[in-house]
């Protein structure tokens, strides 16, 4: 499986119109369901009159976890068409929200697919579209005396520390992309008095 993938560096925004019809678009860079569902709800607090809030996300790498939301738009009419330029665009850990205000004239169907469509390329356009990498975060415990082996790893394996606490039992914290932890963890294992602990993906 890749360890890279493709999201949007900050929030961005996209507006579609038709016939009346606002459709304005939100895409946001995303890791968790517990964001999405602020992210929906921050703009349904601040959208209270609109008719209708429909969204589509996708997380991970492998395009496995995602989900598509009409919210009273008829079926596939809305959520699916957001979704698929999450796919087009090649894009995860993103979530597109599109807040429609009704204009007074029903678009039908193959119109709602086109304006949510539409709405949600403007507002990929709009933001800047960066590569990251999936990252294991580890915290490493040794003891003060192999501080220099230690340090000789990170200096050689380019580790970034994110915490680091050196007294008598030293602990430091580093992100490391997941196609170089067998080979860096594997290092660092070989040290004496080495304790190595997974805490999350990133």
């Amino acid at each position: 499986m890749s360890d890279s993938y493709n999201t949007i560096e900050n929030p961005s925004e996209g507006l579609y119109k038709e016939k009346g019809s606002k459709f304005i678009a939100y895409a946001y860079p995303v890791y968790t369901e517990e964001q999405i569902k602020e992210r929906v709800a921050e703009l349904k607090d601040k959208y209270y009159d609109a008719r209708h809030h429909c969204f589509a996300w996708q997380l991970g790498v492998d395009g496995k976890r995602f989900r598509a939301n009409d919210d009273g738009e008829p079926s596939g009419s809305a959520g699916k068409p957001i979704h698929g330029q999450i796919k087009s665009h090649e894009l995860t850990n993103i979530l597109v929200v599109v807040v429609r205000y009704f204009g007074g004239t029903k678009l039908g169907v193959p119109g709602l697919i086109r304006a949510y469509k539409e709405a949600t390329i403007d507002a990929i356009n709009n933001g800047t579209i960066i590569e990251k990498t999936v990252n294991d975060v580890y915290q490493i415990n040794f003891d003060y005396l192999v501080m220099n082996d230690m340090m000789r790893i990170v200096k050689e394996e380019k580790l970034n520390l994110t915490k680091q606490d050196f007294n008598l039992t030293c602990t430091v914290e580093f992100s490391l992309r997941q196609s170089e932890v067998a080979h860096v963890i594997g290092r660092i294992e070989k040290v004496e008095s080495v304790r190595c602990e997974f805490l999350r993906v990133e």
